[in-house]
């Protein structure tokens, strides 16, 4: 193969002021980490850059498509950080021009004081974990910021600069109505994002939602409330181009487009995540240890474990990826993501799906992947066809 996937890179910081109940994600309260009430920053930056270091000669010199830095909340680390970090990083890493560099934010007053310094390090993509605007809700959520403070956290972020937002906000809450979610739901279209990310709370194991259930709403609710929205947004023009994700046109979030069409991603920090493709045919998956602590006491050599893809896991987890977005895609771009030729059980796949018209037959004709409505229904049981037996 001739060219290798595209690739990002994915930062994670894992401190946040409070644990969420439904929160499953590798967090931990700031202030059991903090001496002399600040965060381990200076000792955090540089193990940031050992980790990179290690898997640098992996990447070889290729450029830098997307980052994302995520967390817990990664707003809570002073500027300083970020203007140090990405000097750094420019020195280790080619860039693209014009990359986007996402940053997940807290709305909390706090952190929107500091925005605009954000901006000035390079960060030119701002994702406000809001959740709900609605008072109860958050409390329930255990969010710490209240409505007014969304609001004006969206404001602070265009006066920063940012012409890239997008706004996480969540729906099938707690004794949610249809009324109660559309109102959520509108408000965030009124503050005119360019993205929404727009997702269903599920409980997850591990987290304090899953040791004390809270009341769901019923499943008609839950489709209502989906149905509805959906609509909702499309006449405000954002479409859905992924299972929780909404644009403007062109606005689609280029770092989890990189995700889901199997691209390649470097992971560093505690808990991260990367995907990585070698010039002889080899793909692994990294993940980082998780405990801060951990992480910051042990040399980064030992920070890493690698999970080899075996090949013939390929075609499910590359389907895995692609068919969570909303897009058509040729079939030739498995030579370039999985970086290998199409194998025959691909063709043998897609060939059964036709015939039970989970896939477009016209669009399979000209090597195109393109699901039917019933593909989409019953996406499980098109995944199933790309096990390897």
């Amino acid at each position: 193969m001739s060219q290798l996937p595209p690739l990002s890179l994915y930062i994670h910081v894992p401190w946040c002021v409070r644990k969420c109940p439904y929160c499953d994600f590798n967090s931990h309260q700031a202030d059991r980490f903090e001496e002399h009430g600040k965060l381990p920053e200076q000792a955090y930056l540089d193990q940031l850059i050992a980790d990179l270091e290690v898997d640098l000669p992996f990447v070889a010199g290729r450029p830098i498509q997307t980052a994302f830095i995520g967390g817990g909340t990664p707003s809570l680390m002073s500027a300083d950080f970020y203007y140090q970090l990405f000097e750094r990083l420019r020195g280790k890493l080619n860039w693209v021009d014009h990359a986007e560099i996402t940053m997940e934010a807290n709305p909390g007053t706090f952190e929107q004081d500091k925005f605009a310094h954000f901006r000035q390090a390079g960060i030119n993509r701002l994702s406000i974990g809001i959740q709900s605007f609605q008072p109860n809700l958050l409390k329930t959520l255990g969010r710490i910021h209240n409505r007014d403070e969304a609001i004006a956290a969206v404001d602070k972020s265009r006066l920063a600069g940012f012409d890239n937002i997008n706004l996480d906000l969540m729906h099938g809450l707690p004794d949610q109505s249809v009324e109660m979610a559309l109102d959520d739901l509108k408000l965030a279209i009124e503050l005119n994002p360019e993205h929404l990310s727009w997702y269903q709370l599920t409980i997850e194991p591990n987290t304090e939602f899953y040791r004390r259930p809270p009341a769901l709403p019923e499943d008609n609710t839950l489709w209502n409330i989906q149905d509805a929205g959906l609509e909702l947004l499309e006449q405000h023009g954002y479409s859905q181009y992924e299972i929780s994700a909404n644009a403007k046109r062109g606005r689609q979030a280029q770092h989890n487009l990189n995700y889901w069409r199997f691209g390649d991603y470097l992971g560093i920090g505690a808990g991260a995540h990367g995907k990585i493709t070698l010039k002889n045919g080899e793909i692994f998956r990294t993940r980082k240890t998780r405990h801060p602590n951990h992480y910051l006491n042990n040399l980064p050599e030992a920070l890493s474990i690698k999970d080899a893809i075996a090949p013939e896991d390929l075609p499910l987890e590359f389907m895995m990826n692609r068919l969570r977005l909303f897009e058509n895609f040729a079939l030739k771009d498995y030579e370039t993501y999985a970086y290998r030729a199409v194998p025959k059980e691909i063709f043998d796949a897609c060939e059964q799906a036709v015939q039970q018209q989970l896939l477009d037959p016209n669009a399979w004709k000209k090597g195109i992947i393109s699901t039917t409505s019933k593909g989409k229904l019953f996406l499980n049981e098109l995944l199933e066809l790309f096990l390897d037996e």
